[in-house]
């Protein structure tokens, strides 16, 4: 983890002696804690990490998590790991470990404002440096092994995928569906889902962030899933769009209308583009289609620790795709009141283009109904 430390210290603006991240109660976790300290378990509750820009790194764990923080340190000989009883010992252990005139750099994104006071009251002559843009700059380029976790939250999502149409039967309801492929990811390896499952049938898949209900399954309807695995901590994000018979023409022609759109944004998809090129790239085609303006959305964002990690594709983003980034291209259309189609897969960014995290089949299909 030292390279990670020295990496998010050369970004940071202006420069820091130290770095301190910390977590609340979750979910008021800093993804960015478990980006320099590779802990695979716990929760890390009230838990701080200090770094120096020499990569060196102090973990301030509760008792909660001991076993597991000096398992990781283990393996890291640039990490200490301290374990604190009492917010009071944790406290001194912080006092210790940052001079009192410092300049500290904070992840202000994800800092509680509570967290904030209660620093400023015991570090009252230190000057605080915002490190948010730092940190995603950092976390946005990933290395070989974070690469490999996400390949494996991918392969998961794509295992599942494939056997969506099994879980598709007259009568479900999308509750039923969701929770079943929540456990289907579970029994491929996954330690849960990467964000709540979305599954929407007939009008509700028009709907792109809808939570799944008691409607039941009938025929003639279309059905969006947006699901995700974490692996070790990464996520996967991918996104299927079936029809449960009677075909419909229009909307199977929608199908192929995404999908062409998502080939199209992947033909730009390369180092140096802006992210919005690659964006526009997909909306050309749903433009020139009848179905202009019912692309509602953002192309595709950044993958990681978050499903969610900080890099967005859409018409204002001139920042340009990079090698190493882990990003969704997830075109859509949706007809209010009939349906929706959206097609998602994760990639990484390469020096020639791209490589698929993702790999279920992309085309229209039809279940039976």
């Amino acid at each position: 983890m030292k390279d990670r430390v020295r990496r998010l210290f050369a970004e940071i603006n202006p420069k820091a002696d130290r770095l301190l991240i910390g977590n609340a109660t979750d979910p008021h976790l800093d993804q960015t804690f478990f980006y320099l300290f590779d802990v695979a378990g716990g929760l890390f509750e009230g838990s701080w990490l200090v770094a120096t820009p020499d990569g060196a790194l102090t973990v301030l764990s509760s008792p909660l998590e001991e076993e597991s923080a000096r398992q990781a340190a283990k393996a890291d000989r640039d990490v200490e790991v301290h374990v604190w009883a009492s917010r009071e010992e944790r406290e001194r252990l912080l006092t210790d470990l940052v001079p009192p005139t410092s300049t500290v750099a904070l992840n202000y994104r994800e800092l509680t404002h509570e967290q904030f006071l209660q620093l400023e009251k015991t570090f009252s002559r230190a000057k605080w440096v915002d490190a948010s843009n730092a940190v995603r700059k950092t976390r946005q380029i990933k290395d070989a092994s974070e690469v490999e976790r996400l390949e494996r939250a991918g392969a998961i999502g794509s295992t599942v995928a494939k056997k969506i149409p099994g879980f598709l039967r007259r009568g479900v309801t999308e509750l039923e569906v969701a929770a079943e492929i929540e456990h289907a990811m579970n029994r491929e390896g996954a330690s849960g889902r990467s964000f709540a499952t979305i599954v929407g049938f007939g009008p509700a898949s028009a709907e792109p962030h809808y939570a799944p209900g008691d409607r039941p399954l009938a025929p003639g309807s279309s059905i969006v899933c947006d699901f995700g695995a974490f692996y070790r901590r990464y996520a996967s994000d991918i996104t299927r769009s079936f029809r449960f018979g009677p075909r419909d023409a229009e909307l199977q022609k929608v199908h192929e209308t995404v999908l062409e759109a998502q080939r199209a944004a992947l033909a730009v998809l390369k180092p140096g583009v802006p992210a919005k090129d690659v964006h526009l790239a997909a909306q050309k085609v749903v433009d020139a289609s009848p179905w202009k303006g019912r692309f509602t959305h953002g192309l595709g964002h950044s993958v990681g620790l978050a499903v969610h990690d900080g890099f967005a594709m859409n018409p204002t983003i001139d920042e340009p795709i990079e090698v190493g980034m882990t990003i969704t291209v997830e075109p859509g259309i949706y007809l209010p009141g009939r349906g929706g189609v959206r097609i998602e897969d994760d990639v990484v960014v390469t020096p020639n283009g791209y490589r698929f995290l993702t790999t279920a089949p992309r085309e229209y299909l039809e279940v039976s109904a």
